[in-house]
């Protein structure tokens, strides 16, 4: 489906076109959870459990538009939108090629319910190319990666893999949710199913749980009807508030990728950091990549403190503008350590391992004055 307007006009609009004398100017929040029904009839009834709510339709449908999808679907949580959406074209006995580079949440759920639900799962490092290709068997039906890893930041090669799968007929599945669609857009390169956690840019306030599939009708009518089954719908409160914060996505987004670069190219300065990680830079080992596929390089930085665990404490502990939280994409900068959040199960050296050692710390820049919060890490520093 082809976008007629710009992004921003998009997110606010969805389809422009003029409403009708003395309605609001702003979707009302339908906190219902039924509705009347016409007597006798047989059509669908609208039930919020279904996913039919006013607030849920006008949301998935402005977010379809964004990804140039035919439609799109949100759920209670990205967690359950990345479960709906494998489960919609994945079956017991069936083989997933899965990248290396995911989040914990995703780890646990494939290798702890989808391997005993009968699926089977091969990890690949997209750092070793070849593997995608040698990794597919008969039964293989779909590739799921991260567009932009958490949390160093690495930009994975989505038309590359489009084209492998769609020479062996199998759906390749993308969480966009670190690009975003204002910095990235999965379906145009190829990809069949864009899965995101709104949580983050998409509500962009720090005040939503909320997840979202976007594809093309078939797979989302399966997602649905695996959402009827299982029951996590997203309420209307939840739904129109992000609704509203993806009204200024656009500008939150770009405010951000300049908040994050300025950021990164400050802290490559510095003594203190070991290692920078942020794709805008040219240091950064996917720069190429990601200058040819992004339209954005992001607001997340990966900061390696020197000193290890004792030094991020300390420097996380003197931070006044940004804040110690875990999450990120919100207006307000977020800063975490991975080593007690989605790296926690991990031991110290297999954190180190992926890149990922003791004194990283993950930088969610929000929409701040960049000043601010690079003055805000110098005091930390000093």
């Amino acid at each position: 489906m082809t976008r007629r307007h710009g992004l921003s006009t998009t997110a606010i609009h969805g389809r422009p076109r003029r409403g009708a004398d003395w309605t609001p100017a702003v979707t009302p929040i339908y906190q219902s959870s039924t509705f009347r029904n016409p007597m006798g009839s047989d059509e669908e009834v609208l039930y919020t459990r279904y996913g039919n709510n006013p607030n849920q339709v006008e949301l998935a449908r402005k977010y379809a538009l964004l990804e140039g999808a035919e439609r799109a679907i949100f759920v209670a949580s990205g967690m359950a939108a990345t479960a709906l959406a494998h489960l919609a074209v994945l079956r017991p006995g069936d083989h997933l090629i899965s990248s290396l580079w995911i989040y914990g949440g995703t780890r646990v759920l494939f290798d702890g319910e989808f391997i005993r639900h009968g699926i089977e799962i091969t990890y690949v490092d997209p750092d070793r190319p070849r593997d995608w290709r040698k990794a597919v068997r008969k039964n293989t039906r779909a590739i799921f990666v991260e567009a932009l890893t958490n949390p160093v930041m690495r930009v994975v090669n989505v038309p590359l893999l489009a084209k492998l799968a769609q020479e062996h007929g199998i759906a390749l599945l993308v969480d966009s949710t670190f690009a975003s669609p204002i910095n990235f857009r999965p379906l145009e390169h190829g990809a069949d199913i864009v899965i995101t956690s709104a949580t983050k840019y998409l509500n962009g306030h720090s005040d939503v749980i909320a997840g979202a599939v976007a594809g093309s009708g078939a797979v989302i009518e399966e997602v649905t009807r695996l959402m009827r089954v299982w029951g996590p719908s997203i309420d209307p409160h939840a739904a129109w508030l992000t609704e509203r914060g993806m009204k200024t996505l656009a500008l939150r987004v770009e405010r951000a990728n300049t908040n994050a670069m300025a950021v990164a190219k400050w802290a490559s300065t510095r003594p203190e950091f070991l290692a920078v990680h942020y794709p805008g830079l040219r240091s950064h080992p996917d720069h190429a990549l990601a200058a040819r596929l992004l339209d954005g390089y992001g607001g997340l930085v990966g900061l390696i403190l020197e000193g290890g665990a004792p030094a991020a404490q300390k420097f996380v502990q003197h931070l006044k503008v940004i804040t110690h939280a875990p999450s990120l994409a919100g207006v307000e900068s977020l800063i975490s350590e991975p080593r007690l959040t989605s790296h926690k199960p991990l031991t110290a050296e297999q954190r180190a391992g992926q890149g990922v050692p003791d004194g990283f710390l993950r930088l969610s820049c929000g929409c701040e004055d960049a000043e601010d919060l690079i003055n805000d890490l110098a005091g930390a520093l000093q």
